[in-house]
């Protein structure tokens, strides 16, 4: 009834405009691309009782990695002298492959010998979704050499009749063991794989090898070996493709994987056992089966004593449609920041019901902003936190809708603005390693209390000095954003004339300067984790740069520390010149003023890191052909040094650059490698993983997708000893031989792909689609009602500030998804029946029955 009333209250004649897109035709997604994209995001919060060491020192050096099964694609800080490590590093990275395991290892750091895998938390891909955006204790479990495995293997099992020498007819089982894909690196290296082939009974164990395959990941052994089974006296010629019953049960295949490790031991990589009873109808059988554990790999009876590690995981799994789907959705969302109210919106609506609000923040950022939506909506949404605010001192401290969206507004569009503004000071900090601990309690013997005082003085004003001089460099958005935020909190609290400082403080030196200060590899500032002594200084300036661009510090002159010694130390700052500087700054970059973009005089720096090099016009052979050097890129020019910092020794511009792709492995028998194509000879490029790979060909991909004469075909592998290894083709100038991947489009302005984010939201939607239904019925109820909500537990935490209009929203949301789950339900059918379980895309898990 109360829906009845509210849709009879929503004007007929306008009908939903989000759903006059016209859509394509069913069954017009099945001739085009769907892209399947998979990214994790999460936090490593902490570890806690962990197994000390025997002996009087107990204590670790620990760090935390995350590995794609056994593929390590990030590495947290370093956490000295604990037991309980607190970690708290975020992290986001899309997933260029499959994987079985998503496995997270804590190490104690030893610098002498190998690093101690302590113990692992390792989740199954299909159990992910169980652990979404939760924070979860997992116990760690113990790392043995039987549990860690990775890949998968190509099997053929056929019988044969077969007359013995003496005339009886037996059964001849024959293995064909194709190929294997995804082995892991062994030492950072492709590794040198065989197989033991077994066929395994109650009284029988016959064992055969392959040969061993060098230096590759996946190796193709397509070998045979033929096992006799024997017949009991009953035997006929009738059932001669049949293996009898009693037997059946009793014996299997086995095939173990191993690197062959020449002078140390093999490395065990994986087994899987295959009953013979699959032939029981049929005289063949072929398939790919994911290798497993040993059977007693990972179990032990002490797997509680080892700890445990706090997660935050959010794993998704996207199909990406044509564009034209997406039309409906992203037409409403990008109406929200002119709907009234704010909270009646599409945008909003969803960041209500998401369970975790960052969900939604993610793709709307990029999304908005991609369309110059942001200002008006986070804009808009920040009026909504004023309005319950009641103390100017707590201005935007919360974590709320506004606060999460300028949050990620900031991490997009400042990043260039965080490299030009610290980067060089961060350089000179972590490289120098000047001592700069202040607390009494943390001094070392020989330490000069005084001098650490001044290197940490020195520091923060050549920081503070940097930030409030770098106005001209701050992003235009964010300027905007900045001067709505201050004219907000003036109307806000007329007669606090400090809170136009405070609104815009709390964001760029709260959230953005002091954040990257203390964490300058989570920015992109630095290629590494600092070690210990360097991230306790930077966090002493992170907490002196933050109080410095506070509403202390403007109004009072005083510090907020707790600490004593911190107090002491900030009493050198408490200068006029130091408010003044401020206060300049703020009005500099919360100014409508046309500001000239940073990026027009000089390059924009995109990215940079250590990778692998071949050397050119090298021959095939030879271990130095590969060197590691350091690769820079501007929008101007992909460069790489000896070291950060030295000069380059090779400069490739931009706009020479004709395709970025990915590189076969069986070129140089090595994994995560890419090409640039330009106008010289190709450079080849090893990654250190998956991830950084497949980073490293987008950027150059966008940096370069307006270029002029791009390739449209390339050669997927390397032309080595006088012909393509790919198509065989002699002429070294040979048009490539497969179609280069497909550009991005060349409108996009910033690294945002608009069709992922919109599919990102539907997505959010489908998932929180119970709580939508509860919206619903809450509108329905104020709307009948006009009084207490009838379930406060279920309504009381939606914001409806005009329940016709937000009722009205959530029909045109719910048209609109019912409309895109057909496309996608329609692709999840096709998809399932296309990829046959034993195929290479879904392989065998374990025994088959």
């Amino acid at each position: 009834m109360a829906a009845a009333a509210l849709a009879a209250a929503a004007p007929s004649s306008e009908a939903p405009a989000a759903t006059a897109t016209a859509e394509p035709e069913a069954g017009d997604e099945d001739s085009r691309e769907v892209r399947v994209l998979q990214s994790l995001r999460g936090k490593i919060c902490e570890a806690k009782n962990l197994l000390p060491y025997l002996g009087p020192h107990k204590m670790r050096d620990c760090f935390c990695t995350i590995n794609l099964d056994q593929e390590e694609v990030y590495r947290t800080q370093v956490v000295e002298k604990s037991l309980s490590p607190f970690f708290s590093e975020e992290f986001y990275f899309e997933i260029p492959r499959t994987f079985q395991y998503l496995s997270f290892y804590v190490y104690d750091k030893n610098v002498l010998q190998r690093d101690l895998r302590i113990g692992k938390v390792a989740i199954k891909k299909e159990d992910l979704c169980n652990h979404s955006g939760k924070e979860t204790w997992f116990s760690l479990q113990p790392v043995d050499s039987n549990s860690e495995v990775q890949g998968k293997v190509h099997l053929e099992l056929k019988l044969n009749e077969l007359i013995t020498e003496n005339g009886t007819v037996c059964q001849q089982l024959v293995v064909h063991i194709k190929a294997c894909h995804g082995l892991p690196l062994i030492n950072g290296q492709s590794c040198d794989p065989y197989a033991t082939v077994s066929l395994v009974g109650p009284s029988r164990n016959d064992q055969k090898k392959t040969k061993v395959k060098k230096k590759t990941s996946n190796p193709q052994f397509n070998e045979i070996f033929y096992f006799e089974v024997t017949r009991s006296s009953s035997y006929t010629r009738k059932s001669q493709f049949q293996v009898e019953e009693e037997d059946i049960e009793k014996l299997e295949i086995r095939i173990d994987l191993w690197n062959n490790g020449n002078l140390v031991q093999d490395v065990f990589l994986g087994e899987i056992k295959v009953p013979v009873n699959v032939l029981r109808n049929d005289s063949s059988h072929q398939a790919w089966y994911l290798l497993q554990p040993r059977d007693n790999g990972n179990k032990s009876s002490k797997t509680d004593d080892l700890g445990s590690l706090r997660l935050n995981i959010c794993y998704t799994e996207d199909y990406v449609l044509p564009s034209e789907y997406y039309g409906p959705l992203k037409t409403l969302l990008l109406k929200s920041p002119d709907v009234q109210p704010i909270s009646a919106s599409a945008a909003y609506i969803l960041g209500e019901i998401c369970r975790d609000k960052n969900d939604a923040v993610l793709p709307l950022v990029r999304l908005l902003l991609h369309h110059d939506k942001l200002v008006l909506f986070a804009t808009a949404v920040a009026e909504l936190d004023l309005k319950d605010t009641q103390d100017a001192n707590t201005i935007f401290r919360g974590n709320s809708l506004a606060t999460r969206c300028l949050d990620e507004m900031m991490k997009i569009v400042g990043g260039h603005y965080l490299k030009v503004t610290l980067k060089p000071i961060l350089d000179e900090i972590c490289e120098s390693s000047k001592p700069c601990e202040i607390d009494p309690i943390k001094l070392k013997e020989g330490d000069n209390v005084e001098n650490n005082k001044e290197n940490l003085r020195y520091y923060v004003d050549k920081l503070f000095s940097t930030i409030v001089k770098s106005s001209m460099s701050c992003p235009t958005v964010m300027c905007d954003i900045f001067y709505s935020l201050r004219q907000m909190a003036t109307q806000r609290f007329p007669n606090d004339p400090h809170v136009q400082y405070s609104a815009v403080s709390s964001f760029v030196f709260l959230r953005f300067f002091a954040v990257a200060v203390v964490s300058p590899h989570t920015f992109h500032l630095r290629p590494h984790h600092p070690d210990p002594q360097t991230i306790r200084t930077l966090t002493l300036i992170s907490k002196t740069i933050q109080t410095l661009g506070s509403l202390g510090s403007l109004s009072k002159s005083k510090s907020s520390f707790k600490e004593t010694f911190m107090c002491e130390f900030f009493k050198m700052f408490q200068e006029e010149g130091y408010i003044i500087a401020v206060k300049k700054f703020l009005d500099e970059i919360s100014s409508t003023e046309t500001k000239e973009s940073s990026g027009t005089s000089e390059p924009v720096h995109l990215k940079e890191g250590e990778m692998y090099k071949r050397a050119q016009g090298r021959t095939r052979i030879g271990k130095k052909n590969f060197k590691k050097r350091w690769f820079c890129l501007t929008s101007r020019e992909l460069t790489y040094h000896k070291q950060p910092g030295k000069d380059a020794i090779y400069t490739i511009p931009v706009k020479n650059i004709l395709a970025v792709e990915k590189l076969e492995e069986s070129s140089f028998n090595k994994k995560n490698m890419f090409q640039v194509i330009h106008t010289e000879k190709p450079l080849y490029v090893q990654a250190n993983n998956c991830v950084e790979a497949n980073e490293w060909i987008d950027v150059l991909c966008r940096v370069s997708r307006c270029n002029q004469n791009r390739l449209s075909f390339y050669h997927p592998s390397a032309y080595l000893n006088g012909n393509w290894l790919c198509c065989l083709e002699t002429s070294e100038s040979a048009l490539g031989c497969k179609r280069c991947t497909a550009g991005v489009p060349a409108d996009i302005q910033i690294d945002i792909d608009e069709d992922r984010e919109t599919e990102r939201i539907y997505s959010l939607f489908t998932l929180s689609s119970l709580k939508l239904q509860k919206m619903e019925e809450a509108c329905g109820t104020i709307a009948v009602y006009q009084g207490p909500q009838k379930e406060p537990d279920d309504y009381s935490n939606f914001v409806i500030e005009d329940s016709v209009t937000t009722f009205k929203t959530i029909q045109q949301i719910k048209s609109i998804i019912e409309k895109l789950d057909e496309p996608h339900e329609k692709y999840r059918k096709k998809r399932s029946s296309s990829a046959k379980y034993g195929s290479k895309e879904n392989p065998i898990v374990g025994k088959t029955s």
